[in-house]
This record gives C-alpha cells, structure tokens and sequence, in this order.
C-alpha cells in the first residue's frame, strides 16, 4: 500500500502525487460509507484503486477540496466590479474553516484615479484588520507565498485566477476568457480541480463561481470569523451581542466613528439575515 495526495479530480478519476503520478478510482466501498474523495486529501492506494482516505484538518465545499493551509482570494477592482459582498463571504468561509485567506486585488490598471482613490480605502482596510494584501503586479513578492503550502485560488469569476497564475508559471498556459460586459462577470474556463505545483508548493486552481453560501455556519459562526469584531465585542453590554438591535454595542460605535468599514459591517447585517 502507497500513500500519496490528490492532485487532480475529472470525473471519477483521481491523480494521486506520491513517488510518481498515479491515476486511481476510489473503491466502491467509498459511497456506502458516504465519503467522496477530494483534492488535497492523503490516501492509501495500490494497484490503480484508493482504499483509504486519512483524517482531513478542514474541508471546504465551494470549491470541494480538503487540507488547505491558505485560500488565495481573487478580487477584481474591475470588470467584474469590485464586491465587498463577495470578498467577506470568501474571508469569513475561510476563516471558519481555518484556512489562512490572502487577498490579491486585480486589474489596476483599469481603474481612473477617481476610481481607484474611492477602492483604496478597501485596500487599506483589509490589510490595517491583520490580512495580507498584495496586487497582482506584485508578482515577485506573491512568489514567496507557496513554498511548503497547499494554497486554493478562488474568487469572483473572471477575476484574473488563471491569468494570475500564467505569470507566476507561464509554462501552465492555462486558458482564459474575454469578460461578459453585459454580466459582469467572466466565462468558466477552469473546468476541473487540479492542484498545480508552483513556487514550491501546491496551487489549486479550481472553478470560477460567483455565489457562496455559509455552509455549517450558524450566526454567531459568521459574527465570529468578521475578525475585527473579536477586539471590541468584550466591551459591548451582552457578551451574546449580535451587534444588530443590542443596545450599548461597541461594535456599532466602531462603524459610527469610522474604525470598522461601514460596508464590512453592513455585508456582516445582511449575511447573518440570509
């Protein structure tokens, strides 16, 4: 018996990285025990078949890939358009799942100063709150990210993921696609998962998908993973405070006098309510 890691899943057939590549099927015992094998995991394997799936440390669901040591989140500033929204959902899902989320901001250089002097602030604000915060022109310096790492890439579609990684390895050659003006978003052009080796490290590159859901998470899961909102939450009147309707919320007075980013606060508002 072998031990290796999915590196790559099309339809039942998994490559498993181990002294060589190796394709393999999952033994059927895999469905009446209710586990689907999934990029990331270590397996035992042997003779073209995985008998055992090991214990996972965090498994995510959108995209379905387990043992993640960082989530690399890419946002465009422009076309798409830049969505908060979206950027919290990806941080807050990261952070339940203890997974290190690093935010790398796309296509600049399509934004007017106006434009980009109004999306700094975001910039900034991520960063200032403990995350760490690169633009994709930054190429040498994001380099330095994926030694010893599993690292997934996710985002909006269209924000640059395949593009991204075409810099950092031109060698993949991966396909990209024109953006859908009229949506607002760009067209799939990653149609499996598949972990690639860059940079001294593993990179999923996985499908580009624009929704999100809070999978496993209650709503104090959700207040929890918003991680400036642990500094203060200490000083509001109820240790339980959901920081809505509560009176004496520190949180609340952090969003009034500019310290917490009123869209952030707001995203958090209407996640807790879907």
């Amino acid at each position: 018996m072998h031990r290796g890691v999915i590196i790559k899943q099309i339809s039942n057939d998994y490559t498993v990285k181990s002294d060589s590549l190796y394709v393999c099927k999952p033994r059927g015992k895999f469905r009446k025990i209710n586990i689907t094998p999934l990029v990331g995991d270590e397996v035992m394997f042997e003779n073209g078949y995985i008998y055992e799936v090991l214990p996972r440390k965090n498994e995510l669901y959108r995209p379905s890939i387990s043992n993640v040591d960082q989530a690399i989140i890419i946002t465009s500033l422009k076309q798409p358009d830049f969505s908060s929204n979206l950027l919290d959902k990806f941080l807050s899902v990261a952070e339940f799942n203890r997974v290190k989320p690093i935010i790398i901001f796309t296509k600049s250089d399509l934004l007017d100063k106006i434009e980009y002097d109004k999306l700094k602030e975001y910039i900034d604000y991520y960063s200032k709150i403990g995350y760490k915060v690169y633009m994709n022109t930054e190429i040498d310096e994001i380099k330095k990210i994926f030694k010893g790492k599993f690292s997934v890439f996710t985002g909006q579609t269209g924000a640059g993921k395949s593009t991204l990684l075409n810099k950092l390895n031109s060698s993949l050659n991966l396909k990209t696609s024109e953006i859908s003006l009229s949506l607002n978003r760009g067209k799939h052009t990653t149609r499996h998962t598949e972990a690639l080796e860059i940079e001294g490290g593993l990179v999923a590159d996985t499908p580009g998908f624009s929704a999100l859901d809070f999978k496993g998470m209650t709503k104090e899961d959700i207040r929890d993973n918003f991680v400036e909102f642990n500094l203060y939450r200490d000083e509001c009147e109820f240790r339980d405070c959901m920081h809505v309707h509560e009176r004496k919320c520190m949180i609340k007075q952090k969003v009034d006098d500019g310290t917490i980013l009123k869209d952030r606060y707001l995203n958090y508002r209407k996640f807790i309510g879907e």
